[in-house]
């Protein structure tokens, strides 16, 4: 009897660490996601301004935000450089990140 009740608590710690592992592994490829939707929303931003693009530079960072499944919460413009945040939810929680696209300075 007193086997039975330790191989269910190995059982049970074991599916809750596996539980947890799988809950961290997935924040890691959200924030990953999130930043490469960052990344590519703000370099073509930076190529609406510079012209290498058509269309209007947050227009098309929005575009793109969309295309890879978040929001663009902020977008903003310094003559050539693009800085975009996007943000999406992960687990209820806000996961966001920035990114910067133009020429070099």
């Amino acid at each position: 009897m007193a086997g039975a009740v330790a191989a269910t608590g190995v059982v049970a710690l074991t599916a809750a660490l596996s539980v947890a592992l799988v809950t961290a592994g997935s924040a890691h490829v959200v924030s990953q996601r999130v930043a490469a939707a960052a990344d590519s929303a703000a370099l073509a931003a930076a190529d609406a301004a510079s012209g290498a693009a058509t269309g209007l530079p947050c227009e098309r960072a929005s575009q793109i935000g969309q295309a890879l499944g978040v929001e663009i919460s902020q977008c903003q413009l310094d003559e050539l450089v693009a800085t975009v945040t996007v943000v999406t939810t992960f687990a209820g929680l806000p996961a966001e990140a920035s990114a910067r696209a133009g020429p070099p300075r």
